[in-house]
């Protein structure tokens, strides 16, 4: 027997018609390319994305069609989040960071009709439109009239400006209904192990994660927030705040292109910001200019932080210095992306000082609806103990099946379960852990090392600015830990420092073999390091 309720399809433009019915007078405020502030409601919003439909009609958008975007986060960057899927075209975010091959391959295996594209990245699209003119029909650059670039694309390819565009349009567009597993949005993996895969998210699977992360335990993204989302709309969806900001009616505020710490702390204080989200290089940043300048953050109250790990260091200086709590989430494009968030039960409510933060370095506990589990290699589950760490699982509905391209669930085991790639501890109050990226592990004489827990410790050293540590091949342990660090500006490391930290907080077969100082270290698009170069480059380093 089936229920007596009304059936009604969860889509993104049902999101967004809430938050301007609901919500109409709730702000979103861009900073702009010109250097300006851009000012307007969620009810306007709404109005332009059926404005923008019309305008993408002209241009031959059409259901299915894939609208690309090379963007930051702006007020025209989220009009095309909410008109392209609203129309039931999908939305197709393109990190601008990626090697100019990457994303020509990108906008070609997305067969993108259409590129939104911000004035920055003029030269970037110049560069790539030969290799994609025979998907790509149209540029439309997210800029008035008097702003246009002067540039030559591809022959084949039609050159627009957006205001121009949405001038011309009409506002009678009505949303449609359809199926609530069409297809939304489409994003690509970083590419750190082969070419970028894309991750087709559908408007069920984006309606229920952005319900999931304005849960109280999570974002806590109520009316009365005013969020700004560090994290860009091109990499997994601003981690779904654009979509739970109409949900609720929280206030939301678009950095644009400045993220250094200088215009970072001043857009905060004077937008009232509480929330903010974003990875731990961006709030490192944002702690070296607050302390250089001895300016304090008034508003803020929380940092979500995410994307790789967070040095204790970041949580205490926040804490201590700002009284801003930074809270760790994590997830995966594969995602949608937020899958679990480190909010306190009533067990670690009273934690203080060092048990505090060590708690707190969790990546924290799943969210309701999706659920996560811990595996050795043979696949048996493990216990949440703490102690205990295997491969992470995890299963839901806004978690991949398979990647763009391929066979339904073809990412999937045959109990349905989407393998993180992630080595995990989960505690028995359900707090899970990172210790390392399955590839990552070192294997020292059969026991596993973490680096993660390694790198966390050198970064609080006073002259150290980042650390990485990777396994280097060893004649005798099969493989040691090889730590590098890059030093503070200004700094000078002593390697034999560095490595006396490390008394008392770890194993004494966990010690790294050896310090290298090196000028820097090498990063993906997203901002994680690249620790395929640096094993490539160092994994005989302890051989020689």
């Amino acid at each position: 027997m089936l229920g007596l309720m009304q059936t009604q399809n969860l889509s993104i433009s049902g999101i967004l018609r809430h938050g301007a019915r609901h919500h109409s007078t709730a702000e979103v405020v861009s900073r702009t390319h010109e250097g300006t502030t851009h000012r307007y409601t969620w009810s306007e919003v709404e109005r332009r994305s059926r404005r923008l439909v019309r305008a993408m009609q002209r241009l031959g958008i059409g259901e299915g069609d894939r609208v690309g975007t090379l963007a930051w986060n702006g007020y025209r960057h989220l009009e095309v989040y909410y008109a392209a899927p609203g129309m039931g075209a999908i939305c197709h975010t393109i990190n601008p960071r990626l090697h100019p091959d990457d994303i020509a391959y990108i906008v070609n295996h997305a067969a993108d009709k259409v590129l939104f594209v911000d004035l920055s990245f003029a030269p970037l699209v110049a560069a790539i439109a030969e290799r994609t003119r025979d998907c790509v029909r149209a540029v439309v650059f997210l800029c008035d009239a008097a702003s246009m670039p002067d540039i030559a694309l591809a022959p084949g390819i039609a050159l627009h400006c957006f205001d121009t565009l949405m001038d011309a349009a009409d506002e009678d567009y009505v949303w449609p209904d359809f199926d609530e597993n069409t297809a939304s949005a489409l994003c690509y993996t970083s590419g750190t192990t082969g070419r970028p895969k894309g991750v087709l998210y559908s408007h069920r699977s984006t309606y229920l994660h952005a319900y999931a992360a304005c849960m109280p335990d999570v974002l806590c993204a109520r009316a009365s927030e005013r969020i700004l989302p560090v994290v860009p709309m091109f990499h997994v969806n601003a981690w779904g705040i654009p979509y739970a900001c109409a949900l609720t009616g929280a206030g939301l505020i678009l950095p644009g292109r400045y993220l250094d710490g200088a215009s970072l702390a001043a857009l905060l204080n004077a937008e009232n910001v509480t929330l903010t989200c974003g990875v731990p290089t961006i709030w490192m940043g944002l702690l070296q200019h607050l302390r250089t300048t001895g300016e304090k953050l008034t508003s803020v109250k929380r940092i979500m932080t995410g994307g790789s790990a967070t040095p204790p260091l970041l949580i205490e200086a926040f804490r201590d210095e700002q009284n801003v709590r930074v809270e760790h989430g994590w997830g995966m494009t594969e995602l949608s992306p937020v899958g679990t968030y480190n909010s306190p039960k009533e067990a670690q409510a009273g934690l203080t000082g060092a048990d505090a933060v060590r708690h707190m370095l969790k990546q924290g506990r799943i969210l309701p609806g999706i659920d996560m589990k811990i595996v050795d290699g043979e696949g048996k589950a493990l216990p949440w103990d703490g102690v205990a760490f295997g491969d992470l699982m995890v299963k839901g509905p806004w978690i991949a099946s398979a990647y763009y391209g391929d066979a339904p669930g073809s990412a999937l085991d045959a109990d349905g379960w989407f393998a993180t790639g992630d080595v995990s501890t989960i505690d028995p109050d359900g707090f899970m852990e990172i210790t390392d990226r399955s590839k990552d592990v070192i294997k020292s004489g059969g026991e596993w090392i973490g680096s993660i827990a390694l790198e966390n410790i050198a970064v609080s050293h006073p002259d150290v600015l980042e650390a990485a540590v990777i396994a280097s091949r060893h004649p005798k342990w099969d493989e040691r830990p090889l730590l590098l660090v890059v030093a503070k500006p200004g700094a000078t490391i002593d390697p034999a420092s560095v490595l006396r930290i490390y008394e008392g907080q770890i194993a004494k077969w966990w010690l790294p073999d050896e310090v290298l100082v090196v000028d820097e270290l090498p990063h993906t698009a997203t901002g994680k390091l690249q620790k395929t170069t640096l094993r490539s480059q160092y994994k005989d380093y302890y051989m020689k």
